[in-house]
């Protein structure tokens, strides 16, 4: 397979320009040829510009790249392996919505050939690639599955905004429907992939692998919530009470925060999904995604209480939000929770003030209809930082005393700042 794309003899096609379809496009298509196809023309226009939209890949990435970005499935005609990186977001159910991942698998079913391989990355409950995917694959190209093409899965794992943990030095989980077709994905991303690849004893391990990553994590995030809100009525600083616990050799370091995004707040609602579908009702990751997705609440109904406390009325009061991204130093506000927060505020009546370097500006407002300011007011009541962007970060105690009045609270959600006596401070 691999031998066959670098001499030029087929193309490579990576299906979704995201986060997570664009460096693997940029990486492999240094001496592969690549076609990047994905549906919306806006990104595709500013891809063929050299440009990523969501600056997680420099403009030198662009250069000197074998790639052709295309929203045009007539491209796909000469293409013999296909890699799916479609995202797999939750409807308001909570439940799997797969129609990106169907549709994607439409597109190849259009144009693949015998002796194609497909390789999904998206993230899917066990048993999706085989029994939603391939199936959709087999009606739109009348060819069968293990005789006429092969399929393999291999879960990314991008973290957006880490210049640490990238593509080629995270190693890369592969798994194939037969041994030849496992050995064919695992070369073809040994090829990028410096750290090197861990074969799956099979697909549905490999799925399996994938989404047990995120939910391990929300749930040890959620037990961290939900410790912070016993230790708040307690009157006791989460943060101490790590740093002390921190000090045994086996304790995990998780801390508590507001968990959104498009990976660990979504990832779990596929693998309840399909547990129920099978009879099982699972109690602790649900009970874990529970306490995250309330934590906004929380968040909120403190503030409020600190209102009262100084009789200031909601419907008079000024709070300024820091960051409304879903995480620190990106542009993504996909699941954000901090839109809740703020949408919570707005429910009564508190004027908002959003104030955020990294956002896509015209994607908030298109979005959720809010608008940031473009430089920090004064005079608020309340000030919630919310996401750990570099800037914020800077921020010392004179410039909350300047933005601030004096019987203001600082609700430090990401424990940025060391607690100082001229306002109320409050941390998860």
């Amino acid at each position: 397979m691999l031998e066959k794309l670098k001499n030029g003899k087929s193309k490579l096609a990576i299906i979704g320009m995201g986060y997570v379809g664009l460096p693997l496009a940029l990486e492999f298509s240094k001496d592969i040829q690549v076609v990047g196809f994905d549906i919306n023309q806006s990104l595709i226009s500013s891809l063929q510009k050299g440009k990523d939209p969501k600056s997680e890949s420099d403009d030198e990435e662009f250069k000197n790249r074998s790639i052709v970005f295309t929203d045009d499935e007539s491209e796909l005609k000469e293409v013999s392996v296909f890699i799916v990186a479609v995202p797999t977001p939750i409807t308001k159910l909570k439940s799997p919505d797969l129609r990106p991942l169907k549709s994607a698998s439409a597109v190849i079913g259009r144009h693949i050939k015998k002796g194609s391989t497909v390789i999904y990355e998206s993230t899917v409950y066990p048993g999706c690639t085989e029994e939603d995917c391939i199936p959709i694959i087999e009606r739109e190209s009348g060819l069968t599955h293990l005789i006429d093409f092969n399929v393999g899965y291999s879960p990314e794992r991008i973290n957006p905004g880490d210049k640490v943990h990238t593509l080629t030095n995270t190693i890369k989980i592969v798994s194939g429907d037969t041994a030849d077709s496992l050995e064919d994905i695992a070369i073809l991303y040994e090829h990028i992939i410096n750290a090197g690849v861990h074969r799956a004893a099979s697909i549905k391990v490999a799925e399996a692998a994938k989404i047990i990553e995120n939910t391990q994590r929300d749930l040890n995030i959620a037990l961290m919530n939900e410790l912070s809100i016993i230790f708040d009525l307690m009157d006791i600083n989460t943060q101490d009470v790590i740093a002390a616990a921190g000090t045994k050799w086996n304790f995990l370091k998780f801390y508590p925060g507001l968990v959104g995004g498009h990976c660990i707040g979504v990832d779990p609602y596929y693998l309840t999904y399909k547990a129920e579908q099978l009879g099982y009702k699972p109690e602790i990751i649900l009970s874990g995604r529970k306490v995250n997705d309330n934590l906004s609440r929380h968040v909120v109904k403190r503030l409020l209480t600190h209102l009262k406390a100084n009789s200031i009325q909601p419907s008079t009061s000024k709070v300024l939000v820091l960051g409304v991204t879903f995480k620190e130093n990106v542009s993504d506000i996909r699941n954000s929770k901090v839109i809740e927060v703020i949408q919570e505020l707005q429910n009564y009546n508190i004027t908002v003030d959003i104030y955020d370097p990294c956002v896509d500006k015209e994607e908030l407002k298109e979005s959720y209809n809010l608008t940031p300011v473009q430089c920090i007011g004064k005079n608020y009541d309340g000030i919630i930082a919310a996401v750990k962007h570099e800037e914020f970060v800077l921020f010392d105690k004179a410039k909350f005393i300047e933005i601030a009045n004096p019987d203001a609270i600082l609700m430090d959600i990401k424990s940025m700042y060391k607690p100082f006596k001229e306002l109320t401070y409050w941390s998860l």
